[in-house]
């Protein structure tokens, strides 16, 4: 660990800082319906695509409304992604002849793409075509994330609303959140990492020569465009296998840094929308704490597992940390920066592979998505999976108390809370669900690339990773056989519905409340006490769900590894 390591930490978390009200403040404009600097370009084409879809724009939706028509949204993406993969052989733009993607393959990646996930059981740059590249992936990336930012703010609606039964409309939300804030921002950063050197193009593979005289085969295509959108919509998947570890999907270490505010920036500006919102920013600016506290530590504990190493690497002289699996480009705390935004959010995407991250270095991972993601998170799905601890907690404060909850002037009651629970307990049921099959069902345990502790983390992580909608994959798990392209299809499919359901029927309930006064009883939630409460319930909740199962994986190897052993 060096001063320069932490400086590049410090000069991240300042950035984001810096952009939250900056960005958050547009977006809530955007959001309310109110002109911003983009208004005199987009308007007209947001006017005629509510005319083409038969929208009225001035037509809210209550929660049930809203959430079918999210639901029916994805049923359509769904068979369209799944169908142009079926058909992918008969189809132009694909100049590597890629032929049609097997069944269950397709199947597995169309739920991964709609539910923001983007695993990926296959190699991008050896499966899919240009075409289903741009229609299919990228289609998706900008749709499945301007969902999640469409249901946090009708979920921010439903604390800012009073008596009434609406939370907004899931078409008009959605085609704001497309085209005003992700394609903006997508188009300046994709025109800024094809400077960097990111490919561009619709041209064919490149063959060229080696030194030794060899004939290789460079994969090119559309790379900048679908990175940008990875990247801002924490989607994550490759256009390459080796995703941002490959040199033309993260050329520079400039790119790399970039990549990672982009992963970050509207999951904490949507905290701040959330306190525009309610009408109190600091509210916004104490959930964002809570994450930020979470983050740091997570960070610290990563950055200071991969600068010391292992006992192993030291035995054999190799001192300086664990360069395995990790880019020189890059460095060690470049990875576990990287590592662990990618992973506090839902992005997936990764420049060093965890496979190869000491034991404790690739806890930390897990242990972010197994909290749920909520240390910002997603876009959109990290505020609103946070909003669901923050009713837990003031559930608590109010039991401590003998009151009922309140939080921003609304009473928490029964239906609140037990629709939270039900939300945050879908994920262990299918991580933790899952991975006990895994590792007792024969072809399942065939995939393992490791036996021992190592390897029950290789199968728990991808179990993980898919339910929480994350993507990315400690690797030496062989995932494209029919066990897993099933179990992980419907992992993805329940980690990402099962918990939007109770979350929206929150956001009714509350927007149908009366605000209450704030009293010399109302438990303050804009100050440190509420942050370490905060944080406090989010670790026991993850405690009491996650840590059995984290022991019989990553710490048992770390251990392990102490007394000599090798996986």
């Amino acid at each position: 660990m060096t001063m320069i390591g932490w400086a590049q930490i410090i000069i991240f978390c300042a950035v984001i800082v810096a952009l939250t009200p900056v960005i958050g403040g547009y977006m809530t404009r955007v959001f309310a319906g109110e002109r911003t600097f983009l208004s005199p370009i987009l308007r007209p084409v947001e006017s005629a695509l509510y005319r083409i879809g038969g929208v009225d724009e001035k037509r809210e939706q209550h929660w049930l409304a809203y959430t079918f028509a999210m639901l029916l949204f994805h049923v359509g993406g769904f068979v369209l992604l799944y169908a142009l993969m079926r058909v992918q052989g008969a189809l132009p733009f694909n100049p590597a002849g890629q032929s049609a993607v097997a069944p269950d393959l397709a199947l597995n990646t169309a739920i991964s793409f709609i539910t923001n996930t983007n695993w990926q059981n296959y190699g991008g740059e050896s499966t899919m075509s240009y075409l289903v590249q741009m229609l299919g992936l990228t289609h998706q990336n900008f749709l499945s994330a301007a969902t999640g930012i469409a249901l946090a703010v009708a979920l921010s609606r439903g604390f800012s609303r009073a008596s009434v039964q609406t939370v907004g409309n899931f078409w008009v939300d959605l085609t704001r959140g497309t085209l005003y804030v992700l394609l903006p921002i997508c188009v300046l950063l994709s025109l800024f990492l094809v400077w960097q050197g990111m490919p561009q193009t619709l041209g064919a593979y490149v063959d060229a020569t080696t030194l030794e005289g060899a004939k290789q085969t460079i994969a090119v295509g559309p790379v900048a465009s679908q990175v940008a959108i990875k990247m801002l919509g924490t989607n994550g998947g490759g256009f390459f296998n080796a995703n941002a570890a490959h040199p033309f999907e993260n050329p520079t270490a400039l790119s790399n840094f970039v990549q990672m505010l982009a992963i970050f920036v509207l999951g904490a500006a949507m905290t701040n929308v959330f306190g525009r919102m309610i009408g109190n920013q600091r509210q916004g600016w104490a959930i964002l704490g809570a994450m930020g506290v979470l983050f740091i530590v997570g960070v610290a504990v990563c950055y200071w597992a991969e600068a010391n190493g292992t006992s192993a690497l030291q035995a054999l002289g190799l001192t300086g940390g664990n360069m395995e699996g990790k880019e020189v480009r890059f460095g060690i705390v470049a990875s576990a920066l990287f590592a662990v935004v990618t992973t506090a959010a839902s992005c997936g995407a990764v420049n060093a592979m965890h496979d190869s991250f000491t034991a404790l270095g690739g806890m930390i991972p897990l242990i972010n998505m197994e909290l749920g993601e909520i240390v910002v998170g997603g876009v959109g799905a990290g505020l609103y999976g946070m909003l669901l601890f923050v009713i837990i907690t003031v559930f608590v404060a109010g039991l401590m108390v003998g009151r009922t909850p309140e939080y921003v002037g609304k009473k928490i009651e029964a239906r609140e809370v037990k629709m939270a629970m039900l939300a945050i307990l879908i994920l262990p049921l299918m991580m933790l669900g899952w991975t006990a099959i895994a590792v007792v069902y024969e072809p399942a345990v065939a995939s393992m690339g490791n036996a021992g502790p190592h390897g029950f983390s290789e199968v728990l992580y991808a179990f993980t990773s898919q339910a929480a909608n994350n993507g990315s994959a400690f690797g030496g798990l062989t995932g494209n056989t029919p066990f897993y392209n099933l179990a992980g299809a419907v992992a993805m499919f329940v980690g990402r519905f099962w918990m939007i359901v109770p979350a929206m029927a929150i956001a009714g309930s509350l927007a149908a409340k009366k605000t209450v006064a704030l009293s010399s009883g109302t438990f303050p939630t804009t100050g440190g006490l509420f942050v370490g409460l905060l944080v406090g319930v989010i670790l026991i909740v993850g405690g009491l769900t996650f840590f059995p199962a984290l022991a019989l994986g990553p710490i048992v190897e770390h251990l392990a590894m102490l007394a000599g052993g090798s996986f």
